[in-house]
């Protein structure tokens, strides 16, 4: 489909999105979590697994933690990470626990505006009440810093966020993490790092021309969503077999960012490694690593 097809689809996405954004808040259901429960240990190893000090730190410019990331220039314009330390003007300093886990399970922010899905609450959704309160804990500790963040800059029409509704009610499904019964502790351990916490299939997987993922066409690779990188590799069992890896190669890939033969990861998966994955246990990387290579197809 042509640029102006995809824009016209947009628009008519726009034109149905009042309809459905009502129902969409009205069906939100309070959240029943416990902020005195959570651990900031587990929360702060959790946040390193899932990319938030990757995304939210402008660690090239020098950014202070979590106060900001770099802009992601994407096909449809450039989102700006938002700053999440503790500070109550321009970070989460003012936020709830229940509005925190309400951002992670349904995409959607205290005034009731719906993230792009740049932020990946489709994976996120998936997160237990538990994991919510542990990441919740370990912002809490996050210093203050008062750094407000840009306006995403996106063209006519994805700057008009009120279509965001529908997309969300066209492609968003919550899911709870559901651990294969048929298969061992390090393969679901493996499961939920690559499926929720880390969203391998977000940047492994070819998206549509409204930036939707396919179940069917998970780790499948494609053309990227950044505007850095033109391809991903596909990280399907297939994938990784055709290509030689083993279960040690890329446990030790995902700890230390080389590969078996020597080479290392460039582009967003350097960074990926150098802020999440390199502090991540190596039995983690390992778990990761043998679901990759073992998932079914």
């Amino acid at each position: 489909m042509k640029k102006s097809g995809v824009l016209l689809l947009w628009a008519l996405i726009l034109g149905a999105a009042g309809w459905f954004s009502l129902p969409l808040l009205a069906n939100n259901p309070e959240l029943q979590l416990n902020a005195g429960q959570g651990d900031v240990s587990r929360g702060a190893y959790l946040a390193r697994a899932s990319g938030c000090i990757a995304c939210h730190t402008d660690t090239k410019g020098g950014g202070a933690p979590l106060a900001g990331g770099a802009p992601l220039e994407t096909e449809f314009g450039s989102f700006s990470p938002p700053n999440l330390t503790t500070d109550k003007d321009s970070g989460i300093g003012d936020w709830s626990l229940e509005q925190f886990a309400t951002a992670l399970r349904h995409g959607l922010s205290p005034s009731g505006e719906p993230y792009y899905p740049a932020f990946p609450y489709e994976f996120y959704a998936s997160l237990s009440d538990q994991d919510i309160a542990d990441l919740w804990a370990a912002f809490q500790t996050v210093p203050p810093v008062a750094q407000d963040s840009p306006e995403h800059q996106l063209g006519f029409p994805f700057n008009l966020r009120r279509g965001v509704f529908l997309w969300q009610t066209l492609f968003f499904e919550e899911q709870s993490f559901t651990a294969d019964s048929g298969k061992d502790g390090r393969y679901n351990r493996g499961k939920f790092l690559a499926e929720s916490a880390a969203h391998c299939a977000a940047c492994h997987s070819p998206r549509n021309l409204l930036g939707a993922l396919d179940d069917e066409t998970f780790y499948t690779g494609g053309a990227s969503a950044l505007a850095e990188e033109s391809k991903v590799p596909p990280i399907t069992a297939k994938a990784l077999a055709e290509a030689g890896w083993s279960e040690a190669d890329l446990g030790y890939a995902l700890k230390t960012g080389v590969k078996a033969d020597g080479d290392v990861f460039g582009g967003s998966m350097a960074e990926v490694v150098r802020e999440g994955t390199s502090y991540l246990q190596q039995q983690d990387l390992n778990a990761i690593a043998y679901y990759l290579i073992n998932r079914s197809e």
